[in-house]
């Protein structure tokens, strides 16, 4: 019989997203018999359920940026309604996630949203479900939710995660892993290669500045700060799926031809290769990319809820520089431009996300 495997991802962003699908992809690599079906956790869980998680979200990262801090802190840091929370998450939610895995029969189940794991951990630890469960974890810390006890296994991308999974989750079988983002990034690339692959000229620095999927934070003001830093500078501006930002940016550099606006991209292999800096907003698969491509990090000015606890845990395990306004911004790339690369060779050759989901599989069976 095939092995059957259920990924539950979410609409929120390409961090959930894509490793989903590479997932997918390495499972069907190793094994062209397996049955893979990738479904919206959250969707799942109901229209209430989405409305708590999903819904808004856009909005509160754009305009209400105080507004999505605050409903992060009561939902996982502040254990009176973070506990609350959880039985209303499974109160709406728990019966369309049981009646999707009763539908497909998984032989596992992989997770890469942290709010269906939550869920899925806890009925997997009453017994209600009888397949393991895997959490493929993208962001580097404030991980409450991303791991639990119930979960069977932890794929981290961060070696630097393992001790904050194993206090959740002591139990767990953790494995740092690849294939959880674009395959490209287990291959190395020069910077040469990589430069005049995309049509970067081959000296001077270049600076890239992303907002995540919904092109949040100061984008802009990046921008302007990286072409101060260098007068012969390229900068790159990513504003991901955002039209509207993408319009704005383009208009305000119409006359800056060493600044290049673009939408949502394929390319950041090639780009975080071609690179010397990251100026990033949102934390996660991005960040952890740049430092697999050897491109220095800057989490730059949005520095709200769970990006608050990655910027913390970039300054302690010292991953990145983190500047919370224009002017440290400035200093921070100042530094980050005298510092050499350093790719991460060894990334290429950890176990595979896919390979350890079926060894998981195989070990229940």
């Amino acid at each position: 019989m095939p092995t059957r495997v259920l990924i539950l991802s979410a609409g929120i962003g390409e961090g959930h997203n894509l490793p989903a699908r590479m997932i997918e992809t390495g499972l069907l690599e190793i094994d062209p018999q397996c049955e893979v079906v990738i479904c919206d956790g959250v969707a799942e869980m109901g229209r209430v359920a989405a409305l708590l998680i999903d819904d808004g979200s856009d909005l509160m990262f754009d305009r209400f940026n105080w507004l999505f801090d605050g409903v992060y802190f009561l939902a996982s840091r502040f254990d009176p309604t973070r506990k609350f929370g959880q039985w209303l998450a499974e109160r709406v939610g728990r019966k369309g996630l049981l009646q999707l895995i009763t539908a497909q029969r998984p032989d596992v189940i992989v997770c890469t949203h942290p709010a269906a794991t939550d869920l899925l951990g806890r009925l997997r630890q009453r017994g209600e479900l009888a397949a393991p469960i895997a959490s493929a974890i993208t962001d580097l810390a404030g991980l409450r939710y991303w791991a639990h006890p119930g979960v069977d296994l932890h794929l981290i991308t961060e070696e630097e995660s393992r001790a904050e999974v194993e206090q959740i989750a002591p139990q767990s079988q953790i494995v740092c892993v690849r294939g959880m983002t674009s395959r490209a990034f287990e291959l190395p690339l020069s910077q040469a290669d990589a430069r005049a692959v995309i049509d970067m000229p081959a000296e001077g620095p270049l600076v890239v500045v992303s907002g995540g999927g919904w092109a949040v934070g100061d984008l802009g003001g990046a921008a302007e700060v990286a072409l101060a830093a260098d007068s012969g500078g390229r900068v790159v501006v990513l504003c991901g799926r955002s039209e509207p930002v993408r319009q704005r940016l383009t208009k305000a550099f119409a006359l800056a031809p060493r600044v290049k606006v673009v939408g949502f991209t394929d390319r950041m292999p090639e780009l975080l290769a071609a690179a010397d800096v990251l100026v990033h907003s949102t934390a996660g698969l991005t960040a952890f990319e740049a430092r697999v491509r050897g491109c220095q990090l800057i989490s730059y000015g949005w520095g709200v809820a769970h990006i608050r606890l990655n910027n913390e845990a970039y300054q302690r395990f010292g991953l990145a520089e983190v500047a919370a306004d224009r002017s440290a911004l400035a200093d921070a790339l100042k530094s980050a431009l005298q510092r050499p690369r350093s790719a991460d060779l060894a990334y290429g050759a950890r176990p595979s996300a896919a390979a350890e989901v079926l060894a998981l599989a195989g070990a229940a069976q």
